[in-house]
């Protein structure tokens, strides 16, 4: 049964409910071929490819950065890092697309599917190893609350028969159909109670659900979730050296004065915050970088 009086904290230490996710950077050893995969199958367009950089998105809305980084080495599964990249489509026919783009080109990169009652979502690797989910959300009035926590869980989900019910004449043709964005971010991490800590206690997102001491998925202004940590492959694991995958995760605060007081706050908890002038950025306990920027502003209309 849904909660219809759930609601969430609008402490000044709780990020702001519009608070929503960025691009994704990923350091890459083949900027070509990386390059093809997200265009070609995942349906992304490609918006900037300067020297050693690649942007893509949709339409103007970039996703994913690549940064070709060849000296650098591959990381281990059992590191921290990236558990995967969750691209968010705005209907069942652009997800249907994507996945088909992907199926019909890298089939050999699918590792699942699944009907997690807040979405239905596709799980690939990409062509470097890097963890992908593709996702449609349901409407969050079907969402089902309980004390403060979603009811997500891991049902069958057949994915021919999604792909049967809900690709069209266009997916066929190519992937990119529909909108899309950069649902949420999964970590791979050392352990939960830090994650915990640095974000829930000090960046100021919310607790949305557990897995025991497996699996923490927090958010903003009542999401499933804009990011997840789990110990699942990297139980114990410690800070990351340089490697390739994860670059950077992006959160877009609603404007500037958001930014600057996630600033004060991080700097206040004794975490080392980079401040540009435009952008803060901090590493979390593994070596993890997370950059906070403000949206930009709309445009006022013209009468």
């Amino acid at each position: 049964m849904t909660d219809s009086t759930h609601t969430h904290a609008t402490r000044a230490d709780r990020l702001a409910a519009d608070t929503a996710m960025g691009a994704v950077t990923l350091d890459v050893a083949d900027l070509d071929g990386m390059t093809a995969y997200y265009r070609d199958a995942v349906g992304l367009d490609v918006i900037s490819a300067v020297g050693d950089r690649v942007e893509l998105g949709r339409g103007a809305k970039v996703l994913l950065k690549l940064q070709h980084s060849p000296d650098l080495r591959h990381a281990s599964p059992h590191e921290a890092g990236l558990f995967h990249t969750a691209f968010l489509f705005d209907s069942k026919a652009a997800l249907a697309a994507a996945v088909y783009g992907v199926a019909q080109r890298h089939p050999d990169t699918f590792r699942g599917s699944s009907d997690h009652l807040v979405s239905n979502a596709f799980y690939f690797d990409d062509p470097e190893g890097n963890g992908v989910e593709l996702y449609w959300d349901r409407d969050r009035s079907e969402w089902s609350w309980t004390h403060g926590r979603v009811e997500m869980t891991t049902l069958f989900l057949d994915p021919n028969r999604f792909l049967q019910q809900n690709l069209t004449e266009q997916g066929l043709a190519a992937p990119g159909e529909g909108d899309a964005e950069i649902g949420h971010v999964h970590l791979s991490v050392g352990s939960i109670g830090p994650a915990r800590e640095f974000y829930v206690e000090r960046l100021g997102f919310d607790t949305t659900a557990e897995i025991g001491d497996t699996a923490l998925f927090v958010s903003a202004g009542g999401y499933h979730h804009h990011m997840a940590m789990n110990v699942w492959n990297s139980r114990g694991a410690g800070r990351r050296q340089p490697t390739l995958g994860l670059g950077q995760v992006d959160i877009v605060l609603p404007g500037a004065d958001a930014v600057g007081e996630l600033s004060e706050r991080m700097r206040h908890y004794g975490i080392d915050a980079r401040d540009d002038g435009r952008t803060v950025s901090f590493d979390d306990p593994w070596a993890n970088t997370i950059r906070v920027l403000a949206a930009p502003e709309t445009e006022t209309a013209r009468g």
